[in-house]
């Protein structure tokens, strides 16, 4: 038991627990199509990556961080063959070298997908794959509940689905459509992954409570405008690139504490490599 406390001390031990009993859930209760090669060539390409950069950068190698980026691609990434899902891997990696303040810059996983799905017509987002079935979004919910409660970041993914849901229903209300439509809108598991498992990442979110309450406000509200108008199933990961340069200016004019993941007992605190979600 004290070893099972230890090892979930660090939240991306639950995180990659989470992920990974997502994807299961998804292959074997709820058929999602899930070819072998796609979670095994995004954690290969991932970790290689990852081991590769540290050595040639002089960083501390730390699998944790590649595997949580690889498990989201797998959840939300669709192409029709591995050589997309290995590029978008090593763009995911890749872009933690983009950084300021000691931060990422992007999000890894959110950046990799725009990416590949603008660049490639072979490459998708599939909120569908859950269908509308409230149990999934629950447990996709749940999941996530526990990893962002260890990193004390409920209150980001709470945020986004409280601004998700208002502009859902003030559209709906507008356009006087049935209340069903927002409430569907609302039960896709694929919405509740990126509030608890990407949004949330604690190195690419303001640090002041007040500047990232208005920052997830603006990724909703960029996002919505982007899914109703424009890209159909890829909203939120488009606001949340497009919100990334705000970051560091929203971090400069609203000082606080920083806010990271654990920081692993022979880490220090510059090394770029020591905190990554």
């Amino acid at each position: 038991m004290k070893r099972i406390k230890q090892t979930f001390a660090d939240p991306r031990h639950g995180q990659i627990l989470a992920l990974s009993t997502l994807i299961s859930l998804g292959i074997w209760a709820y058929a999602f199509e899930m070819p072998w090669w796609r979670p095994v060539t995004a954690l290969g390409v991932a970790i290689a990556v990852q081991f590769a950069v540290a050595r040639v950068m002089h960083f501390r190698f730390d699998w944790r961080s590649a595997a949580i980026s690889a498990l989201s691609l797998t959840l939300l990434l669709r192409t029709e063959g591995p050589g997309l899902v290995a590029l978008a891997a090593t763009l995911a990696i890749g872009s933690k070298l983009i950084r300021w303040d000691g931060r990422h810059f992007f999000n890894p996983t959110a950046f990799a997908i725009v990416l590949t799905v603008l660049a490639f017509p072979t490459a998708w987002v599939s909120p569908g794959q859950w269908g509308t079935a409230g149990w999934i979004a629950v447990v996709a919910a749940g999941a996530g509940l526990a990893v962002t409660y260890g990193a004390r970041r409920f209150e980001v993914p709470a945020l986004f689905l409280a601004f998700w849901a208002a502009l859902s229903f003030a559209r709906a209300w507008y356009l006087g459509d049935p209340m069903a439509i927002p409430l569907h809108q609302m039960s896709s598991g694929a919405l509740v992954v990126f509030a608890f498992f990407m949004i949330s990442d604690p190195m690419t979110a303001p640090w002041n409570p007040v500047a990232r309450a208005a920052w997830v406000g603006l990724v909703a509200v960029t996002g919505f405008m982007l899914q109703i108008n424009w890209i159909v199933d890829a909203g939120p990961l488009f606001g949340l690139v497009l919100m990334a340069p705000l970051v560091p200016v929203l971090n400069r004019l609203f000082p606080s504490r920083a806010l990271t993941w654990r920081l692993h007992p022979n880490a220090k605190q510059g090394d770029p490599q020591c905190a990554v979600p």
